[in-house]
């Protein structure tokens, strides 16, 4: 089973994300901004199971192009998910194994992107 970390700070919208994230894929850990999920990431327990981030592009405190850059630097492989809004942009993320998915868009969309992403990240990692 995979574990994502989701990044997100409105607690209705991420409660929704918890519901629907456990229910296809396994254990969602979150964070409520990208502070806290730096911080979560650095404990060997989640970090050793981690198998996707999926974050906003914009949080309160440090932004997502930012926060990317720091989770690059303590797991480079780690495959991350940005949802951002229509009108963002994805070239805010030039790092490798970031996807950028603008808003709005149904669940259903968010739902195969990330199975397609802890795919491509379980064959990365045999």
């Amino acid at each position: 089973m995979a574990t994502i970390l989701l990044v997100d700070d409105d607690p209705l919208q991420a409660s929704f994300m918890v519901s629907i994230l456990e229910r296809r894929f396994g254990e969602v850990c979150r964070a409520t901004d990208a502070a806290e999920a730096l911080c979560l990431i650095e404990q060997p327990d989640l970090a050793s199971k981690l198998s996707l981030v999926i974050s906003g592009h914009h949080m309160p405190g440090i932004g997502g192009p930012v926060f990317i850059s720091e989770i690059r630097t303590r797991m480079p492989n780690l495959p991350v998910l940005v949802l951002g809004a229509t009108g963002e942009s994805p070239k805010d993320y030039p790092q490798s194994r970031v996807v950028f998915l603008a808003k709005p868009f149904v669940p259903e969309v968010m739902l195969s992107l990330t199975g397609r992403m802890l795919a491509g990240q379980k064959s990365a990692k045999a």
